[in-house]
């Protein structure tokens, strides 16, 4: 069965097998479930992915990879690799639809994953942002232009307009595959004709072996998140939170992966802050409560790095204002961390409150947060019952032998109706 994968990102194997390095790679979070395809001897895979500066082909591990441009001419693509299948990795991107448009004139099928839900992003973006902050001045609207920054408003009508594209795609979709509830109905609300195969992720391939969490008993406890620079993941709320924690572990710490707010001193501070008015809000945020010292930015960090970043932290907080099913948390879970998260989106799916980890009420109540994060760092085994739970449900829900076996009867079955 030959099988082509639409990406919107180019996948580290794309990149290795295409010699290209730096800052153009991406989406490393379909690693583990490409490698777990590798041993099917009936699938032939070509991966394309959009998003290059230039036209590249190269082969790894008996896949071929295909790096294009965005304006590229996808029909011709596809009649050139003459697939059994389309396998459309997201629903929000412009190739994704020219992808669609194209093999439903070749009467070819096409699957996709659902990855995030651009319309309920968009609805909650914002939450518990204050007014200045969701929407900028006109005169940093103008300088936008001229230096692009992160406007949260402009933010959010891209999202919108994502949303609309996607909305339009899943009328036409047939077969839709995804991991929790929260993406079915989103589907259903659309399109409740379409196909839904239930199908989990397998996870990248370095947090399911070697080192696993475990409690200490510390005096200056170090919380983790996992992202920060965007309001969606809801750090705002976090640092909201981190006095209550701060007057039990007054040493207690807040580690977050990525850069830090840009500063580039008080005299270009004024600029930086109108065009990054979200980054610059979480700064006197923290400034302002007094907790600024006790959070510190670990900058960009890959699979082994980010794996380091977990074990070396007491709690993996995740306050996301919506989130579908988040590879962040599953990476957690693998691990067998204790996990505070919100009760946003599909991550109720995920785990069990009280079990599997603690899931507090709206993302935006920093008091029901911080008394989550206290009752783990207070338990007497630190939380490891918790994570230990946690752990077991990651393997069976991201287990790759199970999921790359589910993925390969999804094929045979939308090739087998089609046929």
């Amino acid at each position: 069965m030959k099988v082509l994968w639409l990406v919107g990102s180019i996948l580290p194997q794309a990149a290795q097998a295409c010699g290209l390095k730096g800052g153009e790679i991406g989406g490393g979070w379909l690693t583990g479930q490409l490698n777990a395809l590798r041993p099917v001897s009936e699938l032939q895979l070509t991966v394309l992915c959009i998003n290059g500066r230039k036209s590249l082909t190269g082969t790894h591990d008996g896949v071929t990879y295909c790096v294009l441009p965005k304006d590229a001419d996808l029909p011709a693509f596809l009649a050139a690799v003459k697939p059994d299948l389309v396998h459309i990795w997201g629903t929000e991107y412009p190739a994704a639809t020219a992808m669609q448009r194209a093999a439903a004139k070749r009467r070819t099928p096409v699957l996709f994953s659902m990855q995030g839900l651009m319309r309920r992003y968009a609805d909650h973006l914002c939450d518990g942002l204050p007014e200045k902050v969701r929407h900028s001045p006109r005169l940093w609207h103008w300088v936008d232009k001229l230096i692009p920054g992160e406007l949260v408003d402009d933010t959010q009508e891209r999202f919108y307009r994502l949303a609309d594209a996607e909305t339009g795609l899943l009328v036409r979709a047939n077969y839709v595959t995804g991991r929790t509830d929260y993406d079915w109905l989103a589907v259903n609300e659309v399109n409740h004709n379409a196909r839904y195969y239930p199908c989990n992720e397998t996870l990248r391939p370095c947090f399911y072996s070697g080192t696993l969490w475990q409690p200490r008993a510390a005096a200056a406890p170090i919380l983790f998140l996992p992202q920060g620079n965007y309001p969606i993941k809801n750090l705002h709320t976090l640092i909201q939170a981190l006095p209550a924690v701060l007057k039990v572990y007054p040493c207690a710490r807040l580690h977050i992966a990525g850069w830090p707010p840009l500063d580039k001193g008080p005299l270009l501070r004024p600029v930086t802050d109108g065009l990054f008015p979200y980054k610059a809000y979480c700064r006197r945020l923290a400034k302002q409560l007094g907790v600024a010292g006790h959070i510190r930015y670990l900058g960009p960090l890959d699979a082994d790095a980010m794996r380091q970043a977990y074990l070396d932290a007491d709690v993996f907080v995740l306050p996301s204002n919506c989130e579908n099913s988040p590879n962040s948390l599953g990476e957690a879970m693998l691990l067998g961390m204790p996990c505070v998260v919100s009760n946003a989106g599909g991550i109720p799916d995920m785990l069990t409150d009280e079990r599997e980890g603690l899931i507090y009420g709206k993302s935006t109540d920093a008091d029901a947060l911080s008394a989550a994060i206290l009752r783990v760092l207070q338990s007497p085994d630190g939380g490891a019952a918790l994570g230990q739970a946690a752990r077991a449900r990651a393997l069976k829900t991201h287990d790759p032998r199970v999921n790359a076996l589910t993925l390969w009867k999804i094929y045979a079955d939308i090739t087998g109706v089609c046929r």
